[in-house]
């Protein structure tokens, strides 16, 4: 290789790596602006009340303490409303992956009368915003008695339009020849789910289990009109209350975000430890 050939090669590979620490650099000073509010709000949960109010954006506090989770745990209704939330979303996110998958496959191999009808349906209710349904879903859940339960918080919630959609598209991208080849060993159309196609949808699956994990534990519009009494607050209605000022005296901001602080971390933990496993398509489903 020549000498000016080795030299515009140099020159390129220059250019390349020049451009890539350029766009590091860029991708940075964006995750810098994202995760600064989520530092200070953790910092400032750490200081007094008069450090917090002269200095909010500080990342270091000059007086270290726990007094705002000492008293969010030993002296407030805090661990009622994590362990509402806890039991609510589990409960939540267990029943739309059963109910999710169940009409995605439906809706995806079956064949019955209506089915576009229904999934015309399904994609409208996907356009319309929550907001609007929240008088009919109060009057619907009075209507049945289920209004002040843990029936009323939990039932509404147990499918959701986004969720059946999602394993719809799926399943329809996993070869039929899987199905057939069950349905000749004698498989029924239960049991060709359950024990043939559900388990290759795992990461549909895991898709959903984040989802609507992070939407039922970050729910509040649904819980306030499915409840009222103080001893079945949710997180979302209890921090809300807070930042309200309706539990507390003052600003308080140390009290405020150390709350919203532990309320963050169930959903980061949970999409830490499945965001690998997320994909977008099946493999090894039919071998040649």
């Amino acid at each position: 290789m020549s000498g000016s050939a080795l030299r515009v090669r140099r020159a390129g590979s220059g250019g390349v790596m020049a451009r890539q620490i350029l766009l590091y650099a860029v991708l940075a000073a964006v995750a810098l602006v994202y995760i600064y509010p989520f530092l200070v709000q953790v910092a400032t949960s750490f200081k007094p009340d008069a450090e917090a109010a002269s200095s909010p954006v500080s990342l270091f506090p000059a007086t270290f303490t726990w007094a705002a989770y000492e008293r969010l745990f030993l002296h407030s209704d805090f661990p009622v409303w994590f362990t509402n939330s806890a039991l609510v979303t589990i409960l939540v996110t267990a029943g739309r992956v059963f109910f999710n998958s169940l009409a995605g496959y439906a809706l995806a191999r079956l064949r019955f009368r209506g089915r576009g009808v229904v999934f015309a349906a399904l994609v409208a209710v996907m356009s319309v915003p929550a907001v609007v349904l929240l008088i009919p879903k109060f009057l619907v859940i009075n209507q049945l008695g289920m209004y002040d339960s843990y029936a009323g918080m939990v039932l509404p919630l147990l499918v959701d339009a986004a969720g059946v959609f999602i394993m719809k598209n799926f399943f329809e991208s996993i070869p039929t020849a899987v199905e057939e080849q069950a349905r000749i060993d004698g498989a029924g159309v239960f049991r060709t789910f359950w024990s043939v196609v559900l388990p290759m949808a795992r990461p549909a699956l895991i898709t959903i289990i984040i989802l609507s994990f992070q939407g039922s534990w970050n729910e509040l519009n649904h819980f306030i009109v499915s409840t009222q009494s103080p001893e079945l607050t949710t997180l979302t209605k209890g921090v809300a209350s807070l930042a309200s000022g309706q539990l507390s005296q003052g600003s308080q901001y140390p009290l405020k975000l150390a709350a919203a602080a532990i309320m963050t971390i169930p959903v980061a933990v949970l999409f830490f430890v499945f965001q690998r496993r997320i994909m977008n398509a099946s493999e090894g489903a039919v071998k040649e």
